[in-house]
């Protein structure tokens, strides 16, 4: 008992107000509006063009699909799309995909001949 010392208990520090509270409301309310407006707000309108594109999709226009292929669309249903990617033999070689699945639609002209 010589090397313990004794433990006082410390009296109540003055209150500290509702500035404490206002400041941490703040702070998250400022963080998620940088959070909207740099992740979410962009990323809402990517997908708002990409889905205007898919939807406007026709015959014969040149697409860039997600899995890097480039081909002309032959076919188009509500689901799907039918993509002519080269020709063998005077044979096309067409692939189905999902209509999600295009990425990117080409300006006419930019395939060499199929």
């Amino acid at each position: 008992m010589f090397f313990i010392s004794n433990a006082y208990a410390q009296t109540a520090p003055a209150a500290a107000g509702t500035e404490g509270a206002w400041t941490s409301i703040l702070f998250m309310v400022l963080i998620f509006v940088v959070f909207y407006f740099l992740l979410i707000r962009p990323q809402v309108k990517r997908q708002k063009e990409h889905k205007a594109m898919v939807d406007a999709l026709n015959k014969g226009d040149e697409v860039l699909t997600a899995g890097g292929l480039i081909g002309k669309i032959t076919d188009l249903t509500d689901q799907y799309v039918t993509v002519q990617i080269t020709t063998v033999d005077n044979k096309p070689v067409e692939v189905s995909l999902q209509r999600v699945a295009v990425q990117t639609l080409l300006p006419k002209g930019t395939m060499k001949s199929i």
